[in-house]
């Protein structure tokens, strides 16, 4: 039996108490395990950010996962944000150049909501910190005091580009997500192609063709009962077996 891929899943930085803590949702390890087949690896965002190189030559693959917080604008030459939004400077310090290090690695990676915002910052690309106040776009955000069904139920459509998002659907040209983002891409960096919109025109998925590993990204929740989602299965199935592929390389000695 081959070796389980190892995926890394950087971490949020929050104080909890006097003490900096370093958190990842349970369901994305949960979805790493179980979907993509992966053993998950919490990675620290630590002042002192570890070595990339070092770091991309253990691991088989990347999820970048959602979270809270924002990227700061200053990332991608926005003003400061408003008072009391939330920031995790030591994730990105962490994150955007372990993103631009995985994609010249070969490092398969999985972006999900934050996680996409940040892949499309680290490549260059912009973000509106205020999608709900962005003439013709819709208010993408959950209902903080609805429960958690009710905010991961399917809040809209996504029009799917033809191509390797479709076949994940079975084909089909739309399907049903959940949403729970106040930001959204802007302007998509210049490698990236979009692979999915919603109805309103705002990029809710993307992929990066010149890679030469999986790369792809979503500003959705597919980790959210993964197992009962054909689509989200078939994305984590796909990360995973490119995980997998690096994973068997890694131990061929080949890197």
């Amino acid at each position: 039996m081959l070796p389980r891929p190892l995926i890394g899943i950087p971490a949020d930085r929050r104080m909890v108490g006097s003490h900096p803590f370093h958190m990842v949702g349970e369901k994305y390890a949960q979805a790493v395990t179980r979907a993509a087949g992966g053993l998950p690896l919490l990675i620290p965002v630590l002042p002192e950010p570890m070595d990339a190189p070092e770091l991309l030559a253990r691991v088989d693959g990347l999820l970048f996962p959602g979270s809270p917080s924002n990227v700061e604008p200053y990332h991608y030459e926005e003003h400061t944000s408003d008072p009391g939004v939330l920031h995790d400077r030591a994730r990105d310090a962490t994150t955007l150049p372990l993103i631009r290090a995985a994609v010249e690695h070969g490092v398969p990676i999985l972006g999900i909501c934050r996680g996409f915002q940040e892949i499309n910052v680290a490549l260059g690309g912009k973000l509106w910190q205020k999608v709900h106040e962005v003439p013709g776009l819709l208010d993408h955000r959950e209902d903080k005091s609805a429960p958690l069904e009710s905010q991961y139920g399917s809040a809209h459509e996504v029009i799917l580009e033809s191509g390797p998002m479709r076949e994940w659907a079975g084909g089909i040209e739309r399907i049903a997500v959940n949403s729970l983002h106040g930001q959204g891409v802007k302007q998509l960096a210049a490698e990236l192609r979009i692979a999915a919109r919603a109805p309103d025109g705002l990029i809710e998925a993307f992929y990066l063709p010149d890679s030469p590993a999986f790369t792809w990204a979503v500003q959705w929740h597919p980790e959210w009962r993964v197992m009962a989602n054909k689509f989200s299965l078939a994305l984590f199935n796909a990360f995973g077996e490119a995980a997998q592929v690096r994973a068997t390389r890694r131990g061929g000695g080949a890197q």
